[in-house]
């Protein structure tokens, strides 16, 4: 495997699912836990993110095939929910952080279910994985696609652990407002993303006139 393709891969799976994108999930958990809980949290989510991640990186092929989907479909249905987590937080509200008021018993177990959509299941890094995971058929890629997906992973788990006291002493007014504004990036990645599905479905559009004479 081509180093540039290495590369390519690590790169695609740190926008979708790296630190930028995670830190403020663990910073928004971190006002109610302790260092110790967040860190054992971080652990536990990262572990689960990262099985998830393996798992469908070898079973790409066989998802593709049972629910005869493409790669187009893919790409659509990931932007369209990643277009909604997005304005959901543009709007204030966090899909999947457990913010109705129905917590669970078990605070670790409360923490995963929070980090389910923005860091364990997250539909753009599902999209991701399987869209890199069907490029090509063969053991070794898809091995690829795992290693740099769990290195990933690691990188957000390191990342919590060293900030940790930082995302704790970070104030919740503060939060909202940077939740906000990543919220208006992500509604624009979602966008990119279905309408890169739709032109590869071959839906032509028309390219900027601007500088044009």
């Amino acid at each position: 495997m081509s180093t540039i393709n290495l590369s390519t891969v690590f790169v695609t799976f740190f926008a979708v699912v790296g630190p930028p994108k995670v830190l403020l999930a663990f910073a928004q958990l971190s006002q109610t836990r302790t260092l110790a809980e967040l860190r054992k949290l971080t652990l536990v989510s990262s572990l689960v993110a990262a099985l998830v991640g393996l798992a469908l990186a070898y079973t790409a092929d066989y998802a593709a095939a049972l629910f005869h989907i493409s790669d187009q479909s893919l790409q659509i249905a990931g932007g369209v929910i990643f277009f909604i987590y997005a304005v959901a937080l543009v709007l204030g509200f966090h899909l999947g952080g457990g913010d109705d008021g129905d917590h669970l018993q078990n605070p670790l177990a409360d923490g995963v279910r929070a980090l389910l959509l923005p860091y364990v299941a997250s539909p753009l890094a599902i999209t991701a994985l399987l869209v890199e995971s069907l490029t090509r058929d063969s053991f070794g890629w898809h091995s690829t696609v795992a290693l740099m997906y769990v290195a990933v992973i690691a990188v957000d788990c390191a990342c919590v652990l060293l900030l940790a006291p930082l995302l704790k002493a970070s104030r919740r007014t503060s939060l909202e407002v940077v939740s906000r504004l990543l919220g208006l990036l992500l509604a624009a990645v979602g966008v990119e993303m279905v309408l890169y599905g739709l032109e590869s479905l071959g839906v032509h559009f028309a390219e900027s006139q601007n500088g044009s004479h």
